[in-house]
């Protein structure tokens, strides 16, 4: 399944940029939206980090023309830690 993502990925690349970049800020700031609905604590201040850290690392490589490849494997890290970090302020709101 990865290497035909991976595939249709490079195909479509300048097409995928403006969608990828969307999803992933939209995450984002939804993450960041559950995280500073909570209580202000260390763990909440290094949660808000970790979420934009993920999303402006992936935003940065977009813009600094990396592969395709490494691309796509940090929009996938990106989304898989602001999905854990919405679910897991979800919980506790």
């Amino acid at each position: 399944m990865y290497s035909k993502l991976l595939k249709d990925f490079k195909e479509m690349y300048m097409a995928y940029i403006p969608l990828m970049i969307i999803l992933s800020s939209c995450l984002g700031s939804i993450a960041a939206m559950y995280i500073l609905m909570q209580e202000r604590s260390i763990f909440q201040v290094i949660q808000l980090s970790v979420c934009v850290i993920a999303c402006m690392v992936f935003n940065a490589s977009i813009l600094a023309q990396m592969k395709p490849k490494f691309i796509l494997n940090l929009l996938l890290f990106s989304l898989i830690i602001n999905t854990i970090l919405v679910v897991l302020n979800m919980t506790f709101y």
